[in-house]
């Protein structure tokens, strides 16, 4: 999508900020690599572009790759030493005393913080103060738009019917007395995502009874577990179409081959309640036009498991930002692993995926939210119990 210069001049002004300085080497900063339209583009020198808050933007690139940014609005200035080079930046900033970078003080969110500290470093002895891009990012990077958002509901339903496949398959196989891994599985649901014409950057996550209880566990060939009667299995899948610009759906799903026992209903109801709890308070936030940030997700889910007692079984932030990669750049619902005081802007697409993991079991659910102008959707599909997974015998 083409950068809109004029609504991020808008922006800088409204934030008292004089302008937005890009920089990448070597791709280092995929956030302003997206922004500049180089997704995909070979480079190899320093580049910057700033946009300030009025005026004309300033293209800063080396002489041996002078079209770099030739896609972008703004003025052409060139340097090939590395005197030139500071010259060239003191130069671009001049009148400046507040920037907006790719910078996250102390790296709190390190999905953010994607501008070297050297350069941090060159910018603030040049006299300027360095201030994090996070909500510039978030509208103008992370944000999708009508045409994304149609990518992403179709994703998302393409995920229900597998999930819904695959609990029948693993059903069927049990009611057969048929010996089943977490591997055959994953494959099984690898050749679904082909059938239904979906990318992933990798398999989904099936795990079942104690596996279930490590977030990030994933099968393979040589490390998988049996699915048997009267255990548990979690199925997490995200993918999205193979299409420019498509981004993600990213669901998870617990169910039980048999009558779950107490410890495990409970704990599943548990966050449920935390997963609506957070739902709840971010369209009542949307609704009423009141700022709402990601720690403030997190904390609407992780008080409700706390006070359930489950508080030290949630391990991992509520959600994260989707986008083109499944860990987006945008907000994440996160006041535990760090504490994202990032606004939630219209555009905006997240997971919401509480858990509770213990030794010898774990469940999730996720669900997929996206921000309107004026109201805030859950994009499919909540689960309310457990999914009962068929183990009767199939009769003759």
């Amino acid at each position: 999508m083409p950068l809109d210069v004029p609504a991020i001049q808008k922006s800088l002004a409204i934030d008292q900020i004089d302008g937005w300085l890009l920089y990448d080497f070597h791709g280092s900063n995929p956030i302003a690599v997206s922004l500049a339209g180089l997704t995909g583009r070979h480079t190899t020198r320093r580049w910057y572009y700033f946009i300030p808050a009025s005026g004309t933007p300033k293209k800063l690139v080396h002489a041996i790759e002078p079209f770099v940014l030739d896609g972008l609005p703004g003025d052409r200035v060139t340097y090939a030493g590395r005197r030139q080079l500071e010259g060239g930046v003191t130069d671009i900033l001049r009148g400046s005393k507040i920037v907006a970078m790719e910078y996250s003080a102390e790296c709190a969110i390190p999905y953010l913080s994607r501008v070297d500290a050297g350069t941090v470093d060159f910018i603030r002895r040049l006299g300027l103060r360095v201030v994090s891009s996070g909500d510039l990012v978030g509208r103008f990077e992370a944000a999708w738009d009508a045409a994304a958002i149609a990518t992403h509901r179709a994703a998302s339903e393409k995920l229900y019917r597998i999930k819904d496949r695959t609990f029948e398959f693993v059903g069927a196989k049990l009611s057969a007395g048929t010996p089943l891994h977490e591997f055959e599985v994953q494959q099984q649901m690898v050749q679904w995502f082909k059938d239904e014409g979906l990318t992933a950057d990798a398999p989904p996550i099936v795990g079942a009874q104690e596996n279930a209880g490590n977030p990030h566990y994933a099968p393979t060939r040589d490390v998988s577990r049996p699915i048997r009667p009267n255990e548990l299995l979690l199925l997490d899948l995200w993918g999205k179409l193979p299409t420019p610009r498509a981004v993600y759906a990213d669901i998870t799903w617990t169910g039980f081959a048999g009558d779950p026992p107490p410890e495990i209903a409970k704990a599943f109801g548990v966050i449920v309640a935390g997963r609506d709890a957070a739902v709840a308070k971010v369209q009542a936030a949307i609704a009423s036009r009141t700022p709402i940030h990601g720690w403030e997700v997190d904390r609407a889910t992780r008080d409700v498991i706390t006070a359930a007692g489950f508080g030290d079984a949630f391990i991992h932030r509520t959600g994260h930002s989707l986008g083109e990669e499944v860990h987006g750049n945008g907000v994440h619902m996160d006041d535990y692993e760090t504490h994202d005081d990032r606004q939630l802007v219209t555009g905006t697409g997240f997971t919401i995926e509480p858990g509770i993991y213990t030794k010898t079991f774990g469940v999730r659910t996720e669900i997929n939210m996206v921000v309107g102008p004026a109201s805030a959707e859950v994009t499919g599909p909540r689960q309310q119990t457990l999914t009962r997974i068929a183990t009767r015998p199939v009769a003759v």
